[in-house]
């Protein structure tokens, strides 16, 4: 049975497993596994059983906020204006809203009430057929398990809607109908349309049942502010409170209210949205958006995507910085404002904005069911789209005002190249402290941050510049790594760049059966970042062999990563609705993809260029960040283990790494050749 170091399925170390003796196989028996083995989960089960797969466990906010989404919903669409949230003393939660009812007749091919499958099936909804003719042209639920998870995670869930003259009453526990549907006629004076959902978190799927009152005061705030004319209202039974919210402005009073500073300029605000003539975009994708410029103060960032808060950001965001990096850019270049020296990076311009940002997508993609995050590619195009000409326009009508916009930016570009440039001792009263080529980010949390172990000086200062210094810190190595397979490991650090690999990360060498101090662990994700050719992939695996041999524990926990830059830029022409291009690919397989698909879009052959990247050195910095660095767009594949433990690869990476091995390496390379793929 082969093993495997590899990276997503990429193979960085193959080898033949050592066979099982009999006298170790006969010891234990291995359990029966048959078809019976196998088991189906139904209806809500997959919920009960990982909870934590479809919301947050801290608390139950998330699955309320589901309940919400859908009042909001329906806000949004422009059927309803008011949403009521009430918290009773008993610990359940009350959601009503004055929107079209949730539709109460029998599906027509489910065969069941229609609020019945809302409420009982995973993956059913009216949000799925997005555009012309569907219930919802922009909406916030979309993977389709929405409050199918609010109700398997409560105790009890009681549902009632209004439509079409009629109610409908039904009632829950623990995902199943414990009190079948009920529907009567309206009385006279009772509300004539919308949805009321009461429920009763599980307090055993959470580490508390206690709702965090302030996360949910911002969101209930948020939603009125997202919405002008809906008037949203909190009601608290115990103590008989009530908070209402009604806005008729857009987000300049929210965000004013939030700065912990006073803005260098005027706020910036504005709104885009396509319209049916677009080419790129569906009719009313868009955004709207509010940024501040502060000198000091913790900058306030929040970002919606129909109405759903990222607080994990995402390519809308990633467009937002787009349109403000390059609209600035364009000013200072205009107006001739660079010092001699100085390059202007996004994060520069991006540094001190603080902003509200609401994006409507027609049919966003998010990172998981609680929708923290936006993944769709294409809202970094629309949102910088909207956002860039109106910055340009904004800030050639007050050109004061952008003279002290661009003071800011060539401030915080001065002060990053001055940082850059910082050397620090090696050791200081015996105490190792980082080296000086490392050039670190300013985040403390590990989480978050990332080290990138870059192949030489010149890639290293690309890296440095195109970098997020927020999160992302750099250690160039200067040539090829030792070769550490047969290094003892009290030797290791008179190699300067393993001494300094070693510091930097914060964790010392050790065996697979240590049991090291992780506490010192400064990064989250060890990245390597070599070239895209064969000398690159060397590197790669003298990495990988030291991590593997001296680190393994990094490994296992899966904090190493390699970087994968592309091989080969296309530069396309302009076409039809389309204008000229540049797109990266990671070999010759996806170089032939992209020729492809310009030959389809109508580009005359060769009107392209064809340019392959000799090593990182030749990459700007802001080409190797939106390449290699950026989270949004880059390729960062983790390094797993195979199935086999550390133990059962010693020999066979012997035969891979060890010196004195060529005539075992060229045996096994005859036998294994086929099963691994190499860029010659």
């Amino acid at each position: 049975m082969p093993i495997q170091l590899y990276v997503s399925g990429r193979i960085q170390f193959a080898a033949m497993a050592t066979p099982v003796s009999s006298a170790s196989s006969s010891k234990s028996t291995p359990p029966a596994y048959s078809e019976g083995s196998i088991r189906v989960l139904k209806g809500l089960e997959p919920v009960k059983q990982r909870p934590g797969m479809y919301t947050r466990t801290d608390n139950p906010l998330h699955i309320i906020q589901e309940v919400l989404d859908n009042a909001a919903d329906e806000a949004l669409a422009g059927h309803g204006k008011k949403i009521k949230v009430t918290m009773y003393a008993d610990g359940s939660v009350g959601i009503e809203d004055d929107g079209r009812g949730i539709p109460f007749g029998m599906h027509p091919e489910e065969k069941a009430p229609v609020v019945e499958l809302v409420f009982t099936r995973l993956h059913a909804g009216g949000k799925f057929d997005k555009g012309t003719g569907g219930a919802y042209s922009f909406s916030g639920g979309l993977h389709g398990v929405g409050v199918s998870v609010t109700n398997a995670l409560s105790t009890r869930l009681e549902v009632s809607s209004h439509r079409e003259g009629s109610s409908a009453r039904l009632t829950f526990s623990a995902g199943d109908v414990i009190e079948p549907l009920v529907i009567r006629p309206l009385e006279a004076g009772e509300r004539r349309q919308g949805t009321s959902v009461r429920a009763w978190p599980d307090a055993k799927y959470f580490e508390t049942a206690v709702l965090p009152m302030a996360e949910l005061t911002h969101l209930l705030r948020s939603k009125a502010v997202l919405m002008p004319g809906v008037t949203v209202t909190l009601v608290i039974e115990k103590t008989k409170e009530t908070q209402q919210w009604l806005y008729k402005g857009g987000l300049r009073d929210y965000l004013m209210q939030s700065l912990h500073g006073d803005p260098v300029i005027p706020l910036f605000e504005g709104a885009g949205h396509a319209d049916k003539n677009a080419d790129n975009f569906a009719e009313g994708e868009g955004a709207d958006w509010c940024v501040a410029f502060t000198e000091d103060g913790q900058p306030v960032r929040e970002s919606y995507v129909n109405l759903i808060p990222t607080s994990a950001g995402g390519t809308h965001e990633s467009g937002l910085r787009d349109g403000l990096f390059t609209a600035v850019k364009g000013f200072i270049e205009l107006h001739s404002l660079l010092p001699k020296g100085v390059k202007l990076l996004p994060e520069d311009v991006f540094a001190r904005a603080s902003y509200v940002l609401s994006a409507k997508v027609l049919d966003p993609q998010f990172q998981g069911q609680i929708k923290e995050r936006l993944n769709s590619r294409d809202a970094v195009r629309l949102v910088s789209s909207f956002v860039r000409p109106a910055l340009e326009l904004w800030l050639n009508q007050h050109v004061d005002y952008g003279k002290r916009l661009a003071e800011l930016a060539i401030k915080a570009a001065q002060s990053r190249q001055k940082a850059g440039q910082k050397v620090e001792k090696r050791k200081g009263s015996g105490v190792a402290v980082l080296p000086g080529k490392l050039t670190d980010c300013e985040s403390k949390d590990i989480s978050h941050n990332e080290v990138f172990l870059v192949e030489g000086d010149s890639a290293g200062g690309s890296a440095k510049m195109g970098r997020d210094k927020e999160s992302q810190a750099i250690l160039p190595l200067r040539g090829k790594v030792l070769n550490t397979w047969e290094v003892e490991r009290d030797r290791l650090f008179a190699n300067n760049e393993i001494h300094d690999i070693s510091v930097a990360i914060g964790v010392d060498p050790h065996g697979p059966d240590d049991t090291p101090d992780m506490s010192g662990l400064r990064y989250g994700k060890v990245c390597i970042l070599s070239d895209a050719d064969v000398d690159g992939s060397h590197i790669q695996v003298l990495l990988l062999t030291l991590f593997f041999r001296h680190f393994p524990k990094l490994i296992d926990a899966g904090h190493v990563y390699v970087a994968k830059p592309p091989l080969f830029r296309v530069d396309a022409p302009a076409r039809a609705k389309k204008p000229a291009s540049k797109v990266y690919a990671l070999d010759e397989g996806e170089l032939v993809a992209i020729l492809d698909k310009l030959r389809k879009d109508g580009v005359r052959e060769g009107a392209w260029s064809i340019s392959r990247f000799k090593g990182l050195g030749e990459m700007n910095a802001e080409q190797l960040w939106e390449t290699t660095l950026n989270p949004d767009t880059r390729r960062l594949m983790q390094v797993r283990l195979g199935r086999l433990s550390f133990a059962d690869t010693q020999g066979e990476i012997t035969k891979l790494m060890g010196k004195g091995e060529a005539a075992a390496r060229r045996e096994l390379m005859e036998l294994r050749a086929d099963d691994v793929e190499i860029d010659v």
